[in-house]
């Protein structure tokens, strides 16, 4: 038979029983649009928490690690036969930080794909305010260029980030240090390294970026500052920080750049392997819940569409009967599906688009979100549509398939 005859006899069986076409359509459309809507907020949630992660951690950061430990002098396979008598020993006094860190630069920023890279003086001291005393960490930074890495500029809650650069005796503190120190704008605060070193700091900036870690202990000083407080000339550096175009590379980039440099090249993925955890389980939930849903809209639609082929079964035996072959059957069948796919799937998109952009836009001021996170990538949809389609077809193809097998001379002798 032709396939317009077909087609016909598949919109006549839809329209006969329009109520049962309509559950099937909302049951696709349903499934799709959860499967938008889960995908695209747990994308968000990701990004969001890559952001925030972001705003303090570079992609790739290299320092001098510790070196190996050399406590057991003598291993038991390397015993002598003689007694060995060692006293009081030491470990060897070991070079700190990165000294040449121009030259270190240099080498390592020749990499294409490098947004920003720039070197840190980083050091625990103890700030101090009358007797008030608070331990924490100081950064000595370039300003600009800490600036493009983090961002650092729109954080601020009092003063300007850039004017670090142009003060010696400038400090900016994060808000919950500066309040546990009970100190303000233009305030002093004298701050001791453990080397015994002091020195006096005007605050000239507040920083607040909603992590606890940097607003509760951290305080930031021109890079020369800090290497002043720690002795140590202008090629000095604890740190070198690189930020990437696309942090995802983090790891092969930190692999090709363990061959041109001494020093250790940690990638955000090592140092923060719960990060990456938590991202990779919250996309397999959002994925595992998705086509969840859309398994269980395939079962709606194989039910009804076996539903119609108990219901039609005489009327495929005439079909046989009057010459339809056994693949006419099954497109007929096919094409039913298929319709209910389409419809469900193009008004499935639609609903969760327009679901994901209410959410998008709900009030949710915590840290520094003012909306839920959502995120609304193409991928999601057409995923979503073509996984639909595929669900509907399957679940249209067995019944189909029990169709085209009926012998038409048993159905019509009864």
């Amino acid at each position: 038979m032709t396939r317009s005859t077909n087609t016909k006899v598949a919109f006549s069986h839809l329209t006969s029983r329009v109520k049962q076409s309509i559950v099937a359509v909302l049951s696709v459309t349903f499934g799709i649009s959860m499967y938008i809507f889960m995908n695209g907020f747990m994308t968000g949630v990701n990004d969001i928490q890559a952001d925030l992660a972001f705003s303090s951690l570079a992609h790739i950061r290299v320092y001098n690690d510790l070196p190996e430990d050399r406590s057991d002098l003598i291993s038991d396979d390397q015993m002598p036969s003689q007694l060995v008598n060692l006293r009081h020993p030491k470990v060897i006094q070991y070079s700190e930080g990165i000294n040449n860190v121009d030259r270190e630069i240099s080498i390592l920023g020749q990499f294409d794909g490098i947004t920003e890279i720039t070197s840190q003086v980083n050091m625990n001291v103890f700030f101090r305010n009358g007797s008030t005393r608070v331990s924490g960490v100081l950064n000595g930074v370039n300003a600009a260029k800490e600036d493009r890495l983090f961002g650092m500029a729109a954080s601020m809650k009092s003063g300007n980030w850039l004017d670090l650069d142009h003060r010696s005796d400038g400090i900016i503190l994060g808000v919950g240090l500066a309040k546990r120190l009970s100190l303000g704008m233009d305030d002093n605060v004298f701050l001791k390294t453990g080397d015994g070193i002091t020195r006096n700091f005007k605050i000239i900036g507040l920083l607040e970026t909603s992590l606890n870690s940097i607003d509760n202990s951290k305080a930031y000083v021109r890079i020369n500052s800090a290497r002043q407080l720690v002795s140590e000339n202008q090629s000095y550096a604890t740190d070198i920080q690189i930020n990437l175009t696309d942090f995802e590379n983090a790891e092969a980039m930190a692999a090709q750049m363990r061959q041109y440099t001494d020093f250790k090249v940690e990638s955000w993925n090592e140092a923060n392997g719960q990060l990456e955890a938590g991202n990779e389980l919250r996309n397999y939930l959002a994925l595992a819940v998705s086509l969840t849903i859309l398994l269980v809209a395939g079962f709606g639609i194989y039910n009804i569409m076996n539903m119609t082929v108990n219901e039609k079964i005489r009327e495929i035996a005439i079909l046989k009967a009057m010459g339809f072959e056994g693949w006419d059957i099954v497109e007929i069948f096919l094409t039913q599906s298929l319709i209910i796919g389409l419809m469900g799937g193009l008004i499935g998109i639609l609903i969760g688009g327009g679901v994901s952009t209410i959410v998008n836009n709900v009030p949710f001021n915590i840290a520094s979100l003012e909306t839920l996170p959502m995120a609304f990538r193409k991928s999601d949809y057409l995923s979503a549509f073509v996984f639909g389609l595929l669900t509907t077809f399957i679940a249209g193809y067995l019944p189909a398939r029990k169709a085209s097998l009926i012998d038409p001379v048993e159905i019509i002798r009864g």
